[in-house]
């Protein structure tokens, strides 16, 4: 069986899943789902300028009410077990936990202990990040040794 470790900020759309599970064609995939809340990621700024590039003015004006530390770790694990749910009800295998602090390094110690073939990250798109190599996906292609796929999150 293939297994793919998907870093995600927030839960998998219907839409999101239909894709990373027919990713891969006929072939089983099982997932391990590394959920870190939106706002434990980048500074309040960053957030905002990547909304007011994506046109979403409202969701800028309200960066700074986005949870974080403990504050976002209920949510999350919320968002979590309805992504593993919904993988495990699209016919795929998959476990997940909640990552707070360094993901980057959690994600490699996943790709270790679990001899994941892949990674996939999920997100929306970070242009200031991207820009400058600084998002997770081009972090995490240097550092985990298996190949980093880099996916749009669907909207809600």
């Amino acid at each position: 069986m293939f297994t793919s470790v998907l870093m995600i900020e927030k839960p998998l759309t219907p839409d999101d899943v239909d894709f990373v599970t027919t990713l891969h064609g006929d072939e089983s995939v099982s997932f391990v789902v590394l959920l870190q809340p939106r706002g434990d990621q980048a500074d309040v700024l960053l957030r905002a300028i990547d909304d007011v590039a994506l046109g979403e003015l409202k969701e800028a004006v309200h960066e700074g009410e986005e949870p974080e530390g403990s504050a976002a770790k209920a949510p999350a694990e919320v968002g979590l077990a309805h992504s593993v749910a919904a993988l495990r009800a699209a016919g795929s295998p998959a476990e997940g936990e909640v990552v707070e602090d360094h993901p980057l390094d959690r994600l490699k110690a996943v790709v270790e202990e679990k001899g994941a073939d892949e990674v996939i990250v999920l997100t929306a798109p970070h242009y200031v990040e991207e820009f400058f190599h600084r998002d997770w996906a081009s972090r995490a292609r240097h550092r985990v040794g298996v190949p980093v796929l880099k996916l749009f999150a669907h909207s809600e």
